[in-house]
């Protein structure tokens, strides 16, 4: 059994291809697609395995998507826990327009889940959770699932000794940042992100930080790591605050940056990191994920190269 276990609830069948202009009529004509296994903790476990980790992913997969979807899995270098659901796995449309270098992203829903498909989840993913294991939710959440199910994820964790990072947006997000406890092992946001949560705008690392050890305090969360794009990122516990800086990179692809940069947590905190070293590696693995083109995810050779000139400053 692997040290590192992601969950994705919403699985998206990611197919991504560039066309010189996008507008609206004529039938645009794209190059070749590429076609990926891809939702948050699906793409977190590619990661980790592309950094040289080793995970477990549990992914609910249903009808003729689903089927092609864990083909795709198949040739990943990870073991895979799939929970069969009803209806067809999503899929997601990612194109990069040639003449301007603008990405375009289209999302479709996922199959709606009744309350007995939830509650047989819980059951199955129960058997997965062991003392000591990391556990990575990330990602939306299906149609019909409850807004604040990882606070329920999260219980099962703790009673079974498992520590859970969360990584999820809207009102999963929103949920999450008023869990009554036990408090996440650790939980990511963006600033965009927690300025919708929050009702209030962040202009500075320390005022994001702030905001972080709100939550540390209200015991939503142990720890908080907050995103402010390519300007760097902010740690957050109840003894520390820093932001760690970047080396200013190009964007070839914003797609699995965040993914990037929580897997290479994920494995450096599986290793025995402190909070601000598994920070540094996440942004360092970030923006080699943001130097690599369509739906492609970090390099590990990108990212020991980049970590060097990763700053990171107390605040």
């Amino acid at each position: 059994m692997s040290d590192i276990l992601t969950i994705t609830l919403n699985p998206a069948f990611d197919v991504s291809t560039s066309v010189g202009t996008v507008k609206p009529g004529p039938k645009l004509r794209c190059e070749e697609p590429r076609y990926d296994p891809g939702g948050g903790g699906v793409n977190v476990s590619r990661a980790i395995s592309r950094l040289g980790g080793v995970s477990t992913a549990f992914v609910a997969l249903g009808g003729q998507t689903g089927a092609v979807f864990h083909a795709l899995l198949d040739a990943e270098d990870f073991e895979v826990a799939q929970f069969d659901v009803a209806g067809n796995t999503r899929q997601s449309l990612a194109i990069i327009e040639t003449s301007t270098k603008k990405q375009y992203r289209f999302q479709l829903p996922g199959p709606p889940w009744p309350p007995e498909q939830t509650e047989s989840m819980l059951e199955h993913l129960r058997q997965h959770l062991s003392p000591g294991r990391i556990v990575v939710m990330s990602g939306s959440l299906p149609p019909g699932v409850p807004a604040d199910i990882a606070s329920t994820v999260n219980r099962l964790a703790v009673e079974r000794g498992s520590k859970l990072m969360l990584d999820t947006s809207g009102a999963a997000l929103t949920a999450a940042a008023e869990n009554p406890g036990p408090p996440f092992t650790l939980l990511r946001m963006d600033g965009e992100e927690a300025g919708q949560v929050s009702g209030r705008t962040f202009a500075t690392p320390a005022e994001l930080a702030d905001y972080g050890l709100e939550l540390v305090r209200a015991g939503a969360a142990e720890q908080l790591v907050m995103s402010m794009g390519a300007t760097g990122t902010v740690g957050v516990s109840a003894t520390e605050r820093f932001f760690c800086r970047p080396p200013k990179l190009e964007t070839l692809s914003a797609i699995g940056a965040g993914d990037s940069m929580v897997a290479a947590i994920a494995l450096q905190l599986s290793r025995g990191s402190s909070l601000k070293d598994a920070v540094r590696h996440g942004v360092a693995a970030a923006g080699s994920a943001v130097l690599t083109p369509a739906t492609e995810l970090c390099s590990k050779a990108m990212a020991d190269e980049i970590l060097g000139q990763v700053v990171t400053e107390e605040i």
